[in-house]
């Protein structure tokens, strides 16, 4: 549930970066995207220190597969053609919305 959530989070805030906000490259917008979620994560992440236990072992876990794939997706996504990335972007967005509903 969290990895689709936080696909449906990244297609938001694309979407916004898009449609209203900025206007430039969508290699750029991701990368403001992810400056956004960046943000938004960690206000959450400390409520929730502060709030409730955590399990540190599955954050350690989390935040190691959460480097190594905005690693390897800002390689790849820099590569890509945009509209490539934005065929991408639409299908992860359908998939996260599909597996919400």
């Amino acid at each position: 549930m969290t990895a689709a959530t936080g696909a449906a989070q990244g297609i938001i805030l694309t979407a916004a970066d898009v449609g209203i906000l900025i206007d430039d490259h969508l290699q750029r917008l991701n990368a403001c995207k992810n400056v956004l979620a960046f943000a938004v994560n960690t206000v959450a992440a400390v409520v929730f220190i502060f709030t409730t236990t955590v399990d540190w072992k599955v954050v350690a876990c989390i935040a190691v597969g959460s480097t190594i794939g905005g690693q390897i997706g800002a390689r790849y996504g820099r590569r890509l053609d945009p509209r490539m990335l934005r065929a991408l972007i639409v299908v992860v967005g359908l998939t996260a919305l599909v597996r919400l509903l």
